[in-house]
């Protein structure tokens, strides 16, 4: 009974965010000694599972970005509302179109991990609108903290241009010092007015937010593994676009138009195993949080 009273007493008196830190610190620590984080930070990824990974990555985005237009007003959640600086649908649907094309809503798949987590986001959304704020801070601060060490990785690793294309996920333009921002968020998100039992909900919340994104990609693991098994190796539906940057283009107000692309297939010279290549890949998802929130 003693220790119970002293666990509520220092949750009252210690911040929401480094709460929140403390609830995920045993599941970061599993998702940064997982083998998808090692050998993303080696570089090892290819083409075709970024591709995939991102367009998982919109489909939670779109859906998280969703509800909190949907509660922008709401004062369980309006004063962490930072569209400009944070939100990435624009920034993904830019990568995705580059990727794959203009037809690239045609082009993606949702696989089931990954409606399972945007199913999530709109329960809490339209239910639960106190909750969001776990999803926003584990995500938006995750990706703000370590973005710019996982662009710099995929970019080389993906050998994508160095002006930026198929990167917009991880550009901030709305931020100019992230430590600064990093610090605003917090401050609004620890004066949120919220019981002892909500700060609770708000932290199993958070928690769950981790897992879910790393049952994203273990969900299709699985799902390649299966299929190798099945001797129906995965293929992807789509080559990359790539923007052919040259002269012919300097008076071209649109060079990103469909007309103007060619297509060609980068040189994948990390990997040869389609199952091997997933793997490796995915770990996608598990280092943008991981390596986030090391840093949040």
């Amino acid at each position: 009974m003693e220790t119970s009273q002293t666990h509520s007493s220092e949750s009252r008196s210690k911040d929401l965010s480094e709460l929140m830190k403390e609830a995920t610190k045993e599941v970061h620590e599993q998702a940064e000694n997982t083998p998808f984080m090692k050998n993303f930070q080696k570089g090892q990824v290819s083409l075709h599972e970024f591709k995939l990974v991102t367009a998982s990555l919109y489909f939670i985005y779109s859906a998280l970005e969703e509800e909190i237009e949907r509660n922008k007003d709401n004062p369980v959640y309006a004063p962490v509302y930072f569209p400009a600086e944070l939100h990435r649908k624009a920034a993904l649907e830019e990568d995705l179109e580059y990727f794959y094309g203009s037809n690239w809503r045609e082009e993606i798949p949702c696989p089931a991990a990954t409606q399972k987590y945007v199913e999530r986001l709109h329960y809490v959304g339209k239910n639960h609108p106190e909750l969001l704020v776990a999803h926003a801070y584990t995500r938006y601060l995750g990706d703000l903290s370590g973005g710019q060490v996982l662009k710099k990785i995929a970019q080389k690793a993906l050998q994508l241009p160095s002006t930026g294309e198929g990167l917009a996920f991880f550009t901030f333009d709305g931020v100019s010092n992230a430590t600064k921002f990093k610090q605003l968020y917090r401050s609004r998100m620890n004066a949120l007015e919220m019981d002892l039992a909500t700060k609770k909900r708000v932290l199993e919340e958070a928690k769950k937010a981790f897992l879910l994104n790393i049952q994203v990609f273990e969900a299709l693991q699985e799902l390649v593994s299966k299929s190798q098994e099945n001797g129906h190796p995965v293929q992807p539906k789509a080559e990359l676009r790539t923007r052919n940057v040259n002269k012919s283009y300097e008076h071209d107000p649109a060079p990103w138009k469909e007309s103007k692309r060619t297509n060609r297939r980068p040189t994948d010279t990390m990997l040869t195993t389609p199952l091997v290549r997933w793997i490796l890949a995915l770990s996608f998802l598990a280092t943008t949080v991981a390596v986030g929130l090391f840093a949040l």
